[in-house]
C-alpha cells in the first residue's frame, strides 16, 4: 500500500508528468540535457540534445506550448516560432537555451500575430536530434488555440 502513496506524492510534487498529463511543456523541454558537438556539415559547434526515454514518451502524441510568437521569414506563412521567452530574451536574441523555442507547423494560416503575442498551441511533437537546420522541438498539424 506505500508504493501508489509514494507514486501519487512524486506526480503531485511535479517530479514527473507522463504523456497525456498536463505538464507545462517548457518543463518537459527543460529536462533535456544537451551537449555541444561539431558538426561535419559546416565546421561549426551546436548543442546537441540527448532525448532520453521520458522525453521520447511525449514524441507522436499530443502537445501543447503557451508562449511568444517570434516573427520569422520563412515562405509557409503556417510555419513559426514559438518561444518561452520574448524575443528580447530569447534564443535567437538574448542567450536563452535551445529547450526554449519550437517550430510549428500550423494546420492554416494564422490570423496576423504581433511579435511577443501570447499564443497557445496544440500539436503532435516531433524531436530533433540530427538536423541543425530546424529546431529541436517541432509541432505539427498544429492549431492555434485562442
Amino acid at each position: 500500500m506505500k508504493y501508489p502513496i509514494i507514486i501519487g506524492l512524486m506526480l503531485s510534487a511535479g517530479w514527473w508528468h507522463g504523456p497525456g498529463d498536463p505538464a507545462d511543456g517548457w518543463d518537459v523541454f527543460a529536462k533535456v540535457k544537451f551537449t555541444e558537438k561539431l558538426s561535419k556539415e559546416d565546421n561549426t559547434y551546436y548543442l546537441y540534445p540527448f532525448f532520453d526515454s521520458r522525453i521520447r514518451a511525449y514524441e507522436g502524441k499530443v502537445f501543447e506550448l503557451r508562449g511568444h510568437y517570434l516573427p520569422m521569414d520563412f515562405n509557409d506563412p503556417r510555419v513559426v516560432i514559438v518561444s518561452k521567452f520574448p524575443s528580447s530574451t530569447c534564443f535567437f536574441c538574448g542567450g536563452a537555451g535551445p529547450a526554449s523555442v519550437a517550430e510549428v507547423y500550423l494546420k492554416t494560416k494564422p490570423p496576423k500575430l504581433k511579435a511577443d503575442q501570447i499564443v497557445t498551441i496544440k500539436g503532435i511533437l516531433y524531436l530533433n536530434d540530427k538536423d541543425i537546420e530546424h529546431m529541436n522541438f517541432i509541432l505539427k498539424d498544429a492549431t492555434l488555440i485562442k
